[in-house]
């Protein structure tokens, strides 16, 4: 049927079954034809039906023609009417109601679909029997109705764009008389990217092209200091306790393949151990921490193993530094000896300077490196510094390269050497 509805979208009606209309009749009837014709709904059928073969499998689309078509047959109508006397538009509608007669007691394959169901037939008879010809006044209130709505619709567009950008951008609301918004170009070269950074003392933003830093994309390894935050809130590892044995499995990474503790596994950024503290932690589990400390989007719809790994959970820089604060501070309300077990975890030197804290990560798509993090934060006599640096490109985008960035820019600054 749907075959055939395609090839024939026009159908004729056998000749017994209009051999014993009116003249009035033929009339109404032909009238109601050359509407159809005259806005080309032979057209509109084919590309209805068309619609209908590709999408055979899905029952929305079935309804949607259908009420389509439905449409369809009220407009004719409508059109019609405009055409006639007030006089005639109740012989039109028995017109309709005997042709329905006809068509119910005949063998005829493709009659039916001239009449529709009963529950078509009678909203056309009732937007026949209902029909009043537009006024100057109605047609003005119709026009005004249109030119409202449009300019509503086109009033909300940007509210519309902006939420739908929500989830790739980060909508960050601070004050610009604390953001310092600087150059640093030069030491990006071929990447594109940004970095941030917040002085705690002085209440200070520093931030190397805002449109980057805004930009949510996957944290790649530097998610890991959250996931062994939860790991450690549940159980699944503790300070005293964080041993995983690997499970024999080849990795591509030498130092991944032997036992780990959490103080191993974050310092060579082991994959596999923090896939099995997620599995141990169970998808709602993990979901619930991500959502209660507002990780990015908060996107978990990828696959569980690799959710953030280049997948569906993406995060801004100005967000990683944002989160940072609340770690250092654990305004988290977790556990102080479990957030004290992830900063030591991240620890990378301790000197009469200061103390620094800093992870990595990188990206990788097609065998090529196109994601490159290095996030972190200083404690210093002075202040505490925390930072975000996030770089992109095509290939060598590498956790390491961005922490390169990330020293020269601090050295320079003198805020670390």
């Amino acid at each position: 049927p749907i075959i055939v509805g395609f090839l024939k979208p026009c159908i004729y009606l056998p000749i017994h079954l209009i051999s014993d209309y009116h003249e009035s009749d033929m009339r109404y009837m032909l009238l109601h034809e050359l509407q159809h014709y005259r806005h080309k709904d032979a057209i509109a059928n084919y590309l209805m039906n068309f619609a209908g073969v590709l999408y055979w499998f899905n029952p929305f689309v079935w309804f949607a023609l259908r009420e389509m078509r439905n449409d369809r047959e009220v407009a004719c109508d409508t059109s019609v009417l405009k055409m006639l006397e007030e006089d005639d538009y109740e012989n039109y509608g028995n017109t309709l109601i005997n042709f329905i007669e006809k068509v119910s007691i005949s063998p005829f394959p493709f009659a039916a679909s001239l009449s529709g169901n009963m529950k078509q037939m009678k909203r056309r008879i009732i937007n026949i029997a209902s029909y009043e010809k537009p006024t100057f006044c109605k047609k003005l209130k119709g026009m005004t109705a249109f030119i409202l709505t449009t300019v509503l619709i086109m009033g909300l567009t940007p509210f519309i764009s902006t939420y739908a950008a929500d989830e790739s951008r980060y909508q960050w609301k601070s004050s610009s008389e604390n953001i310092s918004y600087v150059d640093f170009s030069k030491y990006f070269g071929k990447y594109e990217g940004s970095f941030v950074l917040y002085d705690l003392r002085n209440d200070v933003w520093s931030i190397h092209d805002i449109k980057h830093a805004t930009l949510r994309v996957a944290p790649d390894s530097t998610y890991k200091i959250y996931d062994a935050l939860f790991g450690l809130e549940e159980g699944v590892i503790t300070p005293q306790d964080s041993f995983i044995a690997w499970n024999g499995e080849n990795y591509p990474f030498e130092a991944w393949n032997a036992d780990q503790t959490l103080q191993s596994a974050m310092a060579s950024s082991v994959n596999w151990y923090f896939q099995s503290v997620d599995e141990q932690l169970g998808t709602a589990s993990v979901y619930d921490y991500i959502k209660n400390i507002g990780y990015g989007n908060e996107n978990m719809s990828g696959d569980f193993s690799t959710y953030w790994m280049e997948s569906s959970l993406e995060i801004s820089p100005v967000e990683q530094v944002e989160l940072l604060i609340k770690l250092q501070n654990n305004r988290f309300d977790f556990a102080p000896e479990n957030i004290n077990a992830v900063k030591d975890a991240i620890c990378l030197s301790s000197s009469d300077a200061g103390t620094f804290y800093g992870k990595t990560g990188t990206g990788r798509v097609d065998g090529q490196d196109v994601n490159g993090w290095f996030i972190g934060y200083i404690e210093t006599a002075d202040s505490t510094y925390f930072f975000s640096t996030n770089i992109g490109a095509d290939s060598d985008a590498t956790g390491g390269n961005a922490t390169e960035i990330t020293m020269s820019i601090l050295s320079d600054m003198n805020i670390w050497k």
